[in-house]
């Protein structure tokens, strides 16, 4: 069983717990510490956006439509779907001669609470643009253009560009591309299932190329200054991910994914980290990275923006203090 991470208090007394698993490794394959299953295959869900990403830059697609790094963000993101976020994915589809409908997620509300009600007061809905993975899909689309194959389709697992994407993810994570359970994600593309230790080499991969081909460890070192210097437009505002790269102060990336999935490359340092809440609790994932980028040196337990993730107090609607968020004695410290 995989051990307890975080707890929550109220009266001082233990409500809740989640369990999980983590994993810290190096581009080779070495395990540097882990906590709990290594070996547990999961679906990284939106944490693992950046290696989907990497065929936009290595095909040459990301140059011939003039991408900048904006948009090399925005196909590692899992945004709000705020203005800063939609206007430019819809910029990003009429470069590609392509439009909102092209896009094969379906549309949701925006996770930026002042967006939604927004949009609700004005009695407008949402449309694919505000997906949170519409960036995403808009670099398949223009992998697709780029290589002049018909984009129809391009979310499904055998579509060109889609197997493009899962040998890549198959190369930097060290798995047979063939041996990948997939399934079909939020978004409709194509997840696979992959153990821990893979996932956090794939992440180790980005932070130290070395074990990539010319062309690959060129486009993971462009991903990932992208995704360091835009971090915004990676999440949005106010939340986790923009949060723990801004705290690392370019140290570390950090990508959540749904059901308690979080990976992060650390390119100082050529690790990388993959865990997985059990439970699926997003709070308790975040909870989780915030706590091993300040064990490993990377960010300040200080910094208010760590503080916000390792130790929220918990405040009912009145906005009293009535217990807290916290990591338990297995994070202490790094295992031997």
């Amino acid at each position: 069983m995989n051990p307890i991470l975080v707890e929550l208090t109220r009266g001082g007394v233990v409500e809740s717990v989640h369990r999980g698993s983590i994993v810290i490794g190096d581009a080779s394959g070495k395990i540097i510490a882990s906590w709990g299953d290594a070996q547990n295959a999961v679906f990284p869900r939106s944490a693992f956006k950046s290696l989907q990403a990497l065929p936009l830059v290595e095909t040459g697609a990301a140059d011939a439509f003039g991408l900048s790094d904006e948009n090399l963000a925005l196909a590692c993101a899992s945004h709000s779907s705020e203005p800063m976020h939609t206007d430019r994915v819809k910029g990003w589809l009429a470069r590609i001669d392509c439009v909102e409908g092209d896009l094969a997620c379906g549309p949701h509300l925006p996770f930026h609470e002042p967006t939604a009600h927004a949009m609700l007061r004005a009695g407008e809905k949402p449309c694919r643009l505000h997906n949170n993975c519409s960036g995403k899909h808009a670099g398949f689309l223009t992998v697709a253009r780029h290589l002049k194959i018909a984009p129809q389709g391009y979310e499904r697992p055998d579509h060109p560009v889609q197997v493009l994407v899962r040998e890549a993810i198959a190369d930097l994570c060290a798995v047979n591309a063939n041996d990948m359970t997939v399934g079909i994600d939020g978004c409709a593309a194509p997840n696979y299932a992959i153990p821990l230790a893979n996932l956090a080499r794939g992440m180790a991969r980005l932070a130290d190329t070395s074990h990539l081909s010319p062309a690959r460890a060129a486009a993971a070192k462009r991903i990932v200054a992208a995704w360091k210097a835009h971090p915004l437009l990676v999440s949005g505002t106010g939340r986790a991910c923009a949060d723990l790269i801004q705290a690392s102060r370019g140290r570390a990336v950090v990508k959540t994914g749904a059901e308690a999935v979080f990976m992060a490359a650390l390119p100082d340092q050529g690790l990388g980290i993959a865990l997985k809440v059990d439970d699926g609790g997003t709070r308790a994932a975040e909870t989780v990275m915030a706590r091993l980028l300040t064990l490993l040196g990377i960010a300040d337990e200080a910094s208010p923006q760590i503080a916000k993730h390792t130790n929220p107090p918990i405040k009912n609607w009145r906005g009293d203090v009535v217990g807290e968020r916290r990591t338990t004695a297995a994070l202490a410290k790094l295992p031997r």
